[in-house]
């Protein structure tokens, strides 16, 4: 294709995206703006960002089920597996999803940092969601838990595995902890909220500095 025909379906793909994310709080031409800014002009990164955005509008009105595996799937496809020391040179550094689609990779925590922002845009509720430590083979690991109610056998959203199986189906997974923009449970019992947890608050901070609205969290 021209980079004229690619200038072209860029902007047709941001129009597309203009009309409906607004909607939703996320102003798309201004986080793009600011990723370019915070982050330099990337075409690769540009292009997630942009089939991010197409993720989004194209499930925003379909069934949940649906969208926990487009969005499972998207990022697992999207993004290549790497460890914060090569990605960000740091031994533990947790992500935005913006920061994350410019690297093009991620670590555990990021694939379910992005999978959570992106459930929560399309409308599913916070306190359906969890993002949950693990142990995974005796490793520390982070997945995305999705509960159809509150005593429910939830969902798991896990960058490892491309199918989203509930976690009675996961014997290789023993959970420690999970929090969401609200709670902080240990053993599924909840012991506080989430304000403690620094690189959660970190995360938040620097997604606001993206120009994602403060409604990301609750």
């Amino acid at each position: 294709m021209s980079g004229t025909g690619k200038r072209a379906g860029r902007c047709g793909l941001l129009a597309l995206c203009c009309v409906w994310l607004p909607a939703w709080g996320w102003d798309v031409a201004e986080i793009g703006r600011r990723a370019e800014v915070l982050y330099g002009p990337q075409a690769e990164g540009s292009q997630r960002l942009e089939a991010w955005w197409r993720l989004l509008a194209e499930q925003r009105d379909r069934d949940v089920e649906e969208q926990l595996h487009a969005v499972n799937g998207f990022f697992n496809d999207t993004l290549r597996f790497d460890d914060d020391r090569r990605i960000w040179q740091r031994i533990d550094y947790w992500a935005t999803p913006v920061e994350s689609l410019y690297q093009g990779a991620a670590d555990c925590e990021d694939y379910a940092l992005a999978k959570y922002v992106s459930l929560r845009q399309l409308g599913v509720p916070m306190e359906r969601l969890r993002l949950t430590y693990v142990k995974a083979s005796g490793q520390a690991h982070m997945v995305l838990a999705y509960y159809a109610e509150p005593d429910a056998d939830p969902w798991v959203l896990d960058n490892r595995i491309t199918a989203v199986l509930p976690a009675s189906q996961r014997s290789d997974l023993q959970p420690v902890y999970a929090f969401n923009g609200e709670g902080l449970w240990y053993a599924d019992r909840l012991a506080g909220d989430s304000q403690g947890l620094s690189r959660w608050q970190e995360v938040l901070h620097r997604m606001r500095r993206e120009g994602f609205p403060s409604l990301v969290q609750r």
